[in-house]
């Protein structure tokens, strides 16, 4: 087990509810605020409605950035930033999923940027920066955005989509009724992702790190019983709960404690996916996972022991032929997420192999997966998003 340092200094206000503490978790920063939220959605659920009559009646002056993109655009942050400073904004108030979260971080961070070019920002390595504070409300279990200090933004323009550090919320009301009117294909997005963050973390090299496995483990059961029930019963308070909480730890940096990085590969090269053909970012994921699970287990079959205790520990199987036990494990995440309604190949998403050697390049600049659970080369890369077709 290795040593790590961990902080999280995000409050949490978990449950159904839990929009009363809007005010309370405001005011400390002062009365002009942002208000960012994306399509609609929370106009359609009277989230919009709630979240403004606090304001109003706390005698808030709110200025609001809609239309926030499903995977958020570099103008997205720009147009924030430029309302922060126009109106002297105190506080960002993120109403919605991982994507507004991820941009409003981004333009709180923004507001301090000292370049001209916000992409600048986006594009070089840095941790967390000077920012003005940010509270979120959540309407979408999936990124964990919510609990951590990191998000991601697209540039179209140059087919590029990053992940950094900017800030942590200072506060998160995540209260799971707010997900039940998200549809099928967005719960089941959503959870794949959830899925995606701890398997970039479990498969790993330490294999002495038990309670990083064993949390793994326990998130990787509870999405499997609960992403069905979701979809069966979307107004189940229960199964919503379970998977708001699973996508908060997810990505919280818990499941890695003591834990060899990974580079997460499969984050890597679904960002090279989303960027050039800006799809659901879970829907990636899902296509891509059980691709490079089965390509580094050929590759390398000494990892083999990782693939029988995900199969063992998570999906119950057993047998005592390793190979075929690591396979049906594989096999059976597989079919999860084909079963939850996810399209599983890219030529259901109307994606060719025309850009495969450029994306498989820019996931790897400068050989940045040498280091994951198994290396991948550029050629493995290519042949990964090849079975994906």
């Amino acid at each position: 087990m290795l040593n790590y340092t961990h902080s999280i200094p995000t409050r949490i206000f978990f449950g159904e509810g839990q929009i009363s503490h809007l005010d309370d978790a405001l005011r400390p920063f002062g009365k002009r605020v942002l208000l960012t939220y994306g399509g609609g959605s929370i106009k359609k659920i009277g989230l919009y409605d709630a979240v403004m009559k606090i304001l109003n009646d706390g005698g808030y002056t709110v200025v609001e950035l809609s239309g926030i993109e499903p995977n958020p655009r570099i103008e997205s942050v720009e147009k924030g930033v430029a309302l922060c400073k126009e109106h002297r904004i105190d506080v960002i108030l993120a109403v919605g999923g991982g994507s507004t979260i991820d941009c409003s971080k981004a333009i709180a961070a923004g507001v301090y940027y000292e370049g001209d070019d916000l992409w600048q920002m986006v594009a070089s390595r840095h941790g967390t920066l000077k920012a003005l504070p940010l509270v979120d409300i959540l309407t979408l279990s999936a990124t964990g955005s919510e609990y951590d200090g990191g998000g991601v933004i697209t540039n179209m323009k140059t087919n590029e989509k990053l992940g950094n550090m900017y800030t942590f919320p200072a506060v998160s009301i995540c209260d799971p009724t707010y997900t039940f009117s998200v549809s099928k294909y967005q719960t089941a997005a959503g959870s794949a992702d959830i899925i995606s963050h701890i398997c970039e973390n479990y498969f790993s090299r330490t294999e002495d790190s038990d309670l990083a496995d064993g949390i793994a483990e326990t998130i990787l059961k509870s999405v499997i019983k609960n992403l069905p029930i979701a979809l069966a019963e979307p107004d189940n308070y229960s199964a919503r709960a379970n998977l708001m909480a699973d996508s908060s730890v997810a990505c919280s940096g818990i499941p890695a404690y003591g834990k060899q990085s990974t580079g997460w590969p499969c984050h890597a090269m679904e960002h090279e996916l989303s960027a050039f053909y800006d799809i659901t970012h879970g829907v990636g994921l899902a296509i891509l996972t059980p691709r490079w699970m089965r390509h580094i287990l050929k590759k390398d079959p000494t990892c083999a022991w990782r693939f029988v205790r995900f199969a063992r520990n998570v999906w119950g199987l057993s047998g005592d032929d390793e190979l075929a036990l690591a396979l049906a494990g594989i096999d059976a995440l597989e079919n999860f997420f084909r079963e939850s309604g996810i399209p599983m190949t890219l030529t259901e998403l109307n994606i060719g192999a025309e850009h495969f050697e450029e994306m498989a390049a820019h996931a790897n600049v400068g050989g940045y997966l040498a280091n994951a659970f198994v290396a991948l080369t550029n050629e493995d890369i290519v042949e990964i998003y090849r079975a994906c077709l």
